[in-house]
């Protein structure tokens, strides 16, 4: 993915987003609000907390997953006051960025906790009030319940109109009298009833309404009556589903600092015996969140500064369980460290917390298995208490970060550069040829004309950790990234000269002995794509729907490049979900099927079925035409393809959905090494300053475009190209130059026969490749 806060995940803000929220729960949680100012009003102690102008309370956490770009794009760091804790569920390390599944409920339910499945169908709560209302919730899935997320519109005020929460939050009062510790009676569905009401409410007021004092009233009878029953304490996944939820719902209804006394509570509860159930794990990463986001919420801030005692915890806890750090539930000890790191903000509160921070510090290193604590306190000492950092021993933070954990320096060629924790040679060379040779792939499907215009990211930084656990560890400080995700392409502002764009990955530990940076070529080809395709940076891109070919593109080249099948696109295909019309709308709300392999699927049919649209469609985006290039695709296209569409799409699914002609470009194969052809390469092509690489062609008649385009090696090869003759800097047609290795020509109806390429070496290169497409 690629963001410019958010540009091209987890640059330009997409939707107020921070990817990756803190626990398991009913389902793997989804991107978070992005934080606002601590200095913001809030639900508690406003007649209308719903979103009142000028106010900035924290949004609710989403429950589904949309694929908020957040996760892996961004255009700069972020200030370490808007990254969350670490997310107790891992596997959106392991998803590859077109691998994501719908939401679903994790893994040890064995059966829906409602007595009955009921349809999810909208109508079923919007037309329902009082005990109705609260018997259909009970008796639907929480994985329908989880579907109201999404609602809009009237469905929206008739679901979640004020009225119909405190309905659901009383009887979240009453149910929680009886809790059974598990959801046989349907506490779950309640609960999570509520906290999609606040969601949606926060991001429809005006269409649900207000909400006020009774939902207050009501919301907090319902906590207290849940959180006072004592199966609320079972450590049991049957009551961590209900529990995870009920401390996300604390946030959710901004009541953080009246219920401080569960996050100590839960705290101090937690023992060994709970990392047996990953819904208890989740249930106590969630107190994170509840103390993350209470910064926001001023009377949060006055409670902890009344009794400080909740900072007390946070340092038990770290103290207490130092063992887990290094192992599978290491995030426990090292969020505690951060949050009480946050506290530093304070004037009032740093002669409590200080002597605390630097406490831990001394328990731990910033490297090794006790580095995730180390580096998320000093990260917030760093940040919030800079004047004072020869206290804790981190005014040089992020230069000791460098030197200890990023030693490896290795530059591919004049546009590449990895810095790697750990890579042997053999790796580091497999990675450059990769990056290296899908650069002439790229530019080949592109067809491109060189960078667009005022786009100076000349090259591009490859950060490489040696783990997904070592990318969590220190990543965030040293980036200010989310790292709940698969990696993150930072690409700062494409305008400014010297910009620096940065891939920031890891190696897949979990494919060992085999070698992978992981999601490397698509987050390069957004890398590609943001020089060659989008003028300006993602905001601008943004401006009208695009995600339909940023991401379909970066997983296009991805896929066709590596030459793999996307058999997960195949299965998509089959399904028919979506016409073409309504995926050219697709935007970063949408679930991750729609967004990478519905992408792909239309980007494939696009380039492939009317490549003479896709010309009009990308000369649009490379000049920032942003509404021409919308209309062409809203009016001059607009359902006309839906059809034919739906065709190929049936045939896809079948294993036929046309060649394309995307396979990797492969080696010229003429015996002189000299000739070149159709969709071919020469590669390692060398030559000594002031010397040249000749090559020549035979170009078909009636021919309407050659591309040509060299890329890959070091040194500094400048492409020439004549039509007459030998291609020299004083006798040529048409040139690129220019530092490095990374120039293109496209020649409009070259003529018939004989066409001449050279590569003159303005200094010394090797290693080269020369491509040349017609």
């Amino acid at each position: 993915m690629r963001t410019t806060l958010v540009r091209r995940g987890v640059g330009a803000v997409l939707p107020l987003a921070l990817a990756g929220a803190m626990g398991v729960a009913l389902l793997a949680q989804p991107a978070q609000a992005q934080p606002n100012s601590p200095s913001a009003a809030t639900a508690s102690n406003a007649s209308q907390p719903s979103r009142p102008a000028g106010t900035a309370d924290p949004a609710p956490q989403a429950q589904q997953s949309p694929a908020t770009d957040t996760g892996h794009r961004t255009e700069d760091r972020r200030p370490a006051s808007q990254l969350p804790p670490l997310s107790a569920d891992k596997s959106p390390l392991r998803e590859a960025y077109d691998d994501h599944d719908a939401p679903k409920k994790q893994g040890l339910a064995k059966k829906p906790s409602a007595k009955a499945a009921a349809a999810c169908d909208p109508a079923d709560f919007t037309g329902r009030t009082g005990a109705e209302l609260v018997r259909q919730i009970k008796a639907s899935t929480t994985d329908c319940v989880n579907t109201l997320f999404s609602l809009t519109g009237s469905n929206a005020r008739l679901a979640f109109r004020e009225a119909q929460m405190v309905t659901v939050a009383y009887a979240l009062r009453d149910n929680a009298a009886y809790y059974p510790g598990d959801g046989s009676t349907g506490t779950p569905q309640l609960v999570l009833y509520l906290r999609a009401g606040y969601y949606v409410q926060w991001y429809n007021p005006d269409v649900v309404g207000p909400y006020g004092s009774a939902l207050r009233t009501a919301i907090r009878s319902g906590l207290d009556s849940f959180f006072a029953s004592p199966r609320s304490r079972d450590v049991t996944d049957e009551n961590g589903e209900t529990l995870s939820e009920a401390v996300i719902l604390i946030d959710s209804a901004q009541e953080n600092a009246r219920y401080l006394a569960v996050v100590k509570r839960m705290l101090a509860d937690y023992d060994s015996s709970w990392n047996d159930f990953s819904r208890m794990l989740a249930a106590v990463n969630s107190v994170y969140t509840v103390t993350f986001r209470g910064h926001q919420v001023p009377k949060f801030v006055s409670a902890v500064e009344a009794d400080p005692s909740v900072i007390d915890s946070l340092h038990r806890f770290a103290t207490d369980h130092l063992s887990l750090l290094g192992g599978d539930h290491a995030y426990l000890a090292s969020n505690a460290g951060r949050e009480l790191g946050r506290f530093l903000q304070y004037p009032s509160l740093r002669g409590k917390a200080r002597p605390l921070a630097t406490d831990l510090l001394g328990r731990s290193s910033i490297t090794g298995p006790t580095a995730a604590l180390w580096v998320g306190i000093a990260e917030m000492a760093d940040y919030y208490d800079k004047a004072n950092c020869s206290a804790y021993g981190v005014c040089d933070l992020q230069e000791r970060l460098k030197r200890e954990v990023l030693p490896v320096r290795h530059t591919c060629s004049p546009g590449i550069r990895i810095l790697a924790q750990q890579m042997t040679s053999a790796e580091l060379s497999a990675s450059c040829t990769s990056l290296i040779e899908q650069d002439a792939y790229f530019h080949r499907i592109a067809k491109d004309d060189g960078p667009v215009a005022d786009d100076h990211n000349t090259s591009i930084e490859v950060i490489a950790y040696d783990s997904s656990t070592d990318y969590q560890t220190y990543a965030g400080a040293m980036y200010g990234i989310d790292t709940n995700n698969g990696g993150m392409y930072l690409e700062g502002d494409p305008s400014v000269v010297g910009n620096q764009p940065r891939f920031i990955a890891y190696e897949a530990e979990w494919l060992r002995p085999d070698f992978h940076i992981w999601n490397l070529n698509h987050e390069y080809t957004h890398y590609l794509d943001g020089r060659f395709t989008m003028y300006g940076d993602f905001t601008e891109n943004m401006s009208t729907p695009t995600v339909w070919w940023v991401e379909g593109f970066a997983e296009y080249i991805s896929y066709h490049y590596r030459g793999e099948p996307y058999t997960a696109a195949m299965t998509e295909a089959g399904k028919g979900t979506y016409a073409l019309s309504t995926l050219f709308g697709t935007d970063y709300s949408h679930d991750t099927t729609r967004v990478y392999r519905w992408g792909y699927l239309a980007v494939r049919y696009m380039l492939e079925q009317h490549p003479a649209d896709m010309d009009t469609v990308l000369g649009h985006y490379r000049t920032g035409q942003w509404a021409a290039a919308r209309t062409h695709l809203t009016s001059t296209i607009g359902t006309r393809y839906d059809s034919d569409f739906r065709t190929w799409l049936a045939g896809c699914a079948a294993g036929d959905c046309g060649d394309g002609s995307t396979s990797p470009v492969s080696e010229c194969t003429d015996p002189d090494p000299r000739v070149l052809g159709e969709n071919c390469r020469r590669g390692n092509l060398s030559a000594a300053t002031g010397n040249y690489a000749y090559h020549y062609l035979y170009i078909p008649a009636g021919t309407k475009q050659l591309k040509i385009t060299v890329s890959g090696g070091t040194g500094d090869a400048d492409l020439y190209y004549s039509g007459t003759g030998w291609a020299t800097t004083g006798s040529h047609t048409s040139r690129d130059t220019g530092p490095g290795n990374s120039h293109t020509l496209t020649v409009t109806n070259p003529p018939a026969g004989a066409n001449y390429i050279s590569l003159h070496a303005a200094s010394t290169f090797g290693g080269a490749t020369v491509t040349t497409a017609y």
